[in-house]
């Protein structure tokens, strides 16, 4: 996200002459609004100063160290940006909220970090921009995608690349089209030599044979037109198909190897919606659609020129009413591209709303909310079903007319036509001949019509394409990674890390863990535990700091040799549709049905799987939500099981378990966590106790480290915490 803008050429000059020397520029941000005039200014703010630019002229200049307590403030459609001074609460500039909102938040944190901690580097955001930099209309939803200022001749580049090894066959579909459309121009000849040498001639009957050779020759062209109509149809198919495959696996491919940050962005129903209906659209375009086109323009141009040829003046009529036509559809493609992209973006909306619902819909019925989420979705598909009507409407009822004027000039040529006959001055084959090319010419004018709906809808898809296969990986391997087999010594060394730059979750984390330990990481909610095991997973690379295995950095070892070597469960758990079997060797497909049931009985889940109607062979149902939670928990840790990592990580691996059974599998994750590496996050402090080491976290920061009764003894955050939960649960037994 972009914080230092550049300055208009007088405000440059402004600040310039007010700038030490020895100011360094942090950043630069327009500002819209002085008093309750809009404007255009702009708030610089260095590592000693705040300035205030408008039109050439300082509004302010406030010595930075003399303000505290940034914030951002969203009042009625406008934001402010606010600091103290003397105690007292002083706006420093207005905006737009939408626009600029997430830039001054950022701000406003640098501000205080420069005035409390003397930092002398800018702070970055890594939170894409939300508006286009050209025209600052906003991009489609989810993407950085402007349909208004994309570089339409950098799309067709990378689709030709994208083509290679196809290329040879998605030629042959464009070359069948083009042999079909000569075959085209071949029979209004043949049509042109029976008319005025056999039907009209006054001997024609004394040359019956060649007159029937004749039609058999028009029957033959006509037989070959579609034969070759067949083949291009089949090669479209393949060539099609090969093409939209590839890209499907190239697309899906990426979207697997995309960081969590960049998938967390984007919903399930946008990514299927680019794998799946994106790319029908492209490969429709390209096989299809594009050979059209091209045929079309060669037959355009082959008809023009044997129309010049048959009757230069004749040739005139069909393009007097073209100049009317053109300019109207250029008009007019403009207003519809907007209303194309409008209907595109409501259709994106109910999608996501549909996905959404569907996803939650164990919530919408527990709440008995079925009524509002039909209500809601009906508001959703009215406004896609009202702009799409609407368009619809437009477009059918104004290129009818634009059809019509194009095909003005038929009407002048037949007139004039056989005027020309009468006179004398040209026979009927003649005439049959000009006006069967001059059908053909009109054909590809009546495309245009349809080209630029077509156009409009190709581009944005494969944008959309684009932007998925040109993302680069948040979290990506070194040129040459390492490949090491894990013992299980962890170093995490003055790690701090935020979703966002400016806003750390974790902040100086150090801690050292020796191979075979199991450390219980505690804290309330959001304090950062599960953003620590995701940071040794390497699911997201760290701000400042590093971590290591084995005196290894994990960004030296490549991702597949590190998380392949640790076993995890998740507090979210997640089965795939499937067997219960398949399920639990996931993590290890070629696993034999031994390992699957010693797995399983390690996770105490081999009793309950063995009273189901299928045994291991029961099909778990979508989420595995034919299964209770517990169950599903119990799976997930056999998945666990059978993977023998050497770092194993448990995020409140207990958590949907009863008491009896949380007991049970206790033991048996102690068992399991023996000579591994261990890390655990738990709600019930108590299944902690036995644990090497506790680490306690509270608001991003290690609180305390070391044994339960070290810490007890303590009695300090972690006292506080069993204290809390001990009475909440003789609270419950009351």
């Amino acid at each position: 996200m972009k914080l230092l803008f550049d300055l208009p050429e007088k405000d440059q000059a402004t600040f310039d002459a007010s700038v030490a020397e020895d100011e360094k520029v942090m950043y630069c941000l327009p500002y819209n609004f002085e008093g309750e005039k809009r404007v255009n200014g702009f708030v610089v703010v260095t590592d000693k100063f705040i300035y205030k630019l408008l039109d050439g002229e300082l509004l302010f200049k406030y010595d930075i160290y003399s303000l505290s307590e940034f914030s951002t403030e969203v009042q009625y459609g406008i934001c402010g940006f606010y600091a103290k001074k003397d105690g007292i609460s002083t706006l420093l500039c207005l905006f737009i909220s939408g626009r600029n909102l997430p830039r001054y938040a950022v701000v406003a944190t640098g501000c205080d970090l420069i005035v409390k901690h003397g930092k002398k580097e800018p702070l970055t955001s890594n939170e894409p921009e939300r508006f286009c930099p050209k025209c600052n209309r906003p991009f489609v939803a989810h993407t950085k995608i402007c349909p208004f200022c994309q570089d339409k001749k950098e799309i067709y580049k990378k689709l030709w690349g994208m083509t290679k090894g196809l290329r040879l066959m998605m030629l042959f579909p464009l070359l069948t089209a083009i042999i079909a459309m000569i075959f085209r121009f071949v029979v209004p000849a043949v049509q042109r030599i029976a008319i005025d040498k056999y039907i009209l001639a006054e001997n024609g009957k004394d040359h019956i044979t060649e007159f029937f050779v004749i039609v058999a020759a028009i029957i033959t062209f006509d037989l070959i037109s579609r034969a070759i109509n067949v083949i291009q149809g089949r090669l479209a198919a393949i060539s099609g198909n090969r093409f939209m495959r590839m890209l499907r696996a190239l697309l899906f491919e990426k979207i697997e190897n995309l960081s969590m940050s960049s998938i967390q962005k984007k919903s399930t129903g946008d990514l299927m919606g680019r794998i799946n209906n994106d790319v029908s659209v492209v490969q429709n375009f390209i096989t299809n659609l594009l050979p059209t086109y091209v045929a079309q323009a060669f037959s355009f141009i082959l008809a023009l020129i044997l129309l010049l040829w048959l009757n230069p003046f004749m040739c005139l009529f069909v393009f007097i009413p073209l100049p009317f036509a053109i300019f109207f559809i250029t008009k007019f493609w403009s207003m519809m591209n907007k209303r194309n992209v409008h209907g595109w973006i409501l259709a994106h909306r109910t999608n996501i709303y549909l996905q959404d619902n569907l996803n939650g819909i164990r919530v919408v019925k527990a709440f008995g909310k079925e009524e509002q989420a039909i209500d809601d979705f009906e508001k959703y598909a009215e406004a896609q079903a009202q702009k799409e009507e609407s368009n619809a409407k437009l477009f059918d009822t104004v290129f009818p007319f634009v059809g019509f004027t194009i095909r003005l000039g038929s009407y002048f040529i037949l007139l004039y036509g056989n005027l020309m006959l009468f006179g004398g001055h040209m026979n009927v084959g003649e005439l049959s001949q000009f006006t069967s090319y001059s059908g053909i010419i009109y054909e590809p004018l009546m495309q245009i019509t349809a080209i630029p709906r077509n156009i409009s809808a190709f581009i944005t898809s494969f944008s959309k394409i684009l932007e998925i296969l040109e993302e680069e990986p948040d979290v990506a391997d070194i040129e040459m990674p390492i490949d090491i087999r894990i013992e299980g010594d962890i170093n995490i060394k003055n790690v701090t890390f935020g979703y966002d730059s400016y806003n750390p979750v974790l902040e100086n984390i150090n801690l050292e863990v020796k191979k075979g330990e199991f450390v219980g990481i505690v804290g309330h909610s959001g304090c950062g535990k599960t953003t620590l095991i995701n940071l040794i997973m390497r699911l997201y690379d760290v701000t400042e700091g590093a971590i290591e295995i084995d005196d290894v950095n994990i960004k030296d070892i490549s991702q597949n040799a590190l998380r392949s070597q640790i076993g995890v469960v998740l507090q979210e758990t997640h089965l795939f549709s499937g067997s219960i079997r398949d399920n639990i060797r996931y993590s290890k497909p070629l696993a034999s049905n031994e390992e699957v049931i010693e797995a399983a009985r390690t996770a105490n889940a081999h009793d309950f799987i063995m009273k189901l109607p299928q045994g291991y062979n029961t099909i778990v149902g979508e989420k595995g939500l034919s299964l209770s939670g517990g169950e599903r928990q119990r799976i997930a840790i056999a998945r666990a099981v059978i993977h023998n990592p050497k770092i194993l990580i448990l995020d409140e691996a207990t958590a949907a378990l009863d008491t009896e059974t949380e007991k049970l599998i206790q033991d048996a994750l102690n068992n399991l966590s023996v000579g591994r590496t261990t890390f655990a996050i738990a709600h019930r402090l108590s299944t902690l106790r036995n644990a090497d080491k506790l680490l306690v976290l509270n608001r991003g920061k290690v609180v305390e480290y070391g044994t339960h009764a070290e810490l007890l003894d303590k009695k300090g955050f972690y006292y506080k915490l069993v204290m809390a939960q001990r009475m909440a649960e003789l609270a419950k037994q009351d």
